[in-house]
């Protein structure tokens, strides 16, 4: 006969508290092996383990009913894993939003209406977020005069929150929710975009044939980034040749725009490249804070590189190095 264990020895071995395992036999989970003629339990090496297993499970989150079922050869434990996965993804999904609501109201003045709110911005579902942004579109470029290829491209920015997505993605796009729906970021934002396509150059700018001149350019720069961040000298060969591609390409873009093709005047615009005062420029340019404020947010949601102009400013000074290196 198998030896038989008094209850405190199982709850050693278990680590079970004695009132967990008369609890577990009362429920007919795992009845004792033996009772005494004084009522004392005792449990075999089987019922010890089926014991280690239901501490287990328990330990897991599992139900006292789904340990029954699988004790009792009812369930296999592969069907209770993958029903408690479920569960347990679900749960981590709402801590990661409480936990994203719960930052925001820490870091930022809160009020009892707003906490409502941005609990119903991180539960939001895909379709609904989508609306959501849509309207915002639907409003910003409402009667704005061009290209309507140009218009679906601006539409297409717009966020992607995974199926599990970080606490950071989750404050994100609860910020991004914000602005999108305040009237005054909403309005500043339409200027923008009205004043830029205001005259016909502008709404030249949105054409589908600068639109690929632009997507060209944008390859162009990835390439020159690239370079740059792999340590690649200005005075290289490589550099200089992705500089020159560079100036033919702002020289023809310049062309396609006023008609002038000056690839003299495209170059020395490069090689003079001025960090300090291209951040000037970019703070005299209303508007443009607004359209990377949103790109920014929208980057984040989506867990793609984020507008760094610091980063744009770098390679274009590696750039200007390369193509001074030239013509030394």
């Amino acid at each position: 006969m198998d030896k038989l264990y008094p209850i405190g020895d199982v709850a050693r071995r278990t680590g079970l508290s004695v009132s967990a395992i008369r609890f577990y036999a009362d429920e007919g989970v795992v009845a004792p092996t033996r009772l005494t003629e004084g009522g004392f339990r005792q449990y075999d090496v089987h019922a010890v383990a089926r014991l280690e297993l239901v501490r287990s499970l328990r330990d897991l989150g599992a139900g006292l009913e789904d340990i029954r079922r699988v004790l009792a050869a009812e369930s296999t434990l592969q069907e209770l894993a993958v029903r408690h996965l479920r569960l347990v993804e679900d749960q981590l999904r709402q801590f990661r939003a409480r936990r994203a609501v719960l930052r925001v109201i820490v870091r930022q003045p809160t009020t009892a209406e707003q906490v409502s709110l941005l609990h119903k911005l991180v539960s939001m579902s895909d379709d609904e977020r989508d609306r959501l942004i849509s309207r915002f579109w639907d409003f910003v470029t409402d009667g704005l005069d061009v290209h309507p290829g140009y218009l679906d491209r601006l539409r297409s920015r717009r966020p992607r929150l995974p199926e599990e997505p970080s606490t950071e993605q989750l404050e994100a796009w609860i910020e991004l929710a914000e602005i999108v729906q305040d009237d005054q970021f909403r309005t500043a934002l339409r200027a923008h975009f009205h004043r830029a396509f205001a005259t016909e150059q502008g709404r030249l700018m949105a054409t589908p044939e600068m639109l690929a001149r632009a997507e060209r350019r944008r390859l162009l720069y990835l390439e020159a980034r690239a370079a740059q961040q792999a340590g690649v000298p200005p005075e290289s060969p490589q550099a200089r040749d992705i500089a020159e591609r560079m100036v033919a390409d702002s020289a023809g873009f310049v062309a396609a725009m006023t008609g002038e093709h000056d690839v003299g005047k495209a170059r020395r615009s490069m090689a003079g490249f001025d960090r300090a005062a291209s951040a000037q420029l970019r703070a005299r340019m209303p508007g443009t804070d607004l359209v990377v404020r949103y790109g920014t947010l929208v980057a984040r949601v989506n867990g793609t590189p984020e507008p760094d102009p610091d980063k744009t400013a770098a390679v274009q000074e590696w750039l200007a190095a390369a193509l001074r290196q030239e013509t030394t």
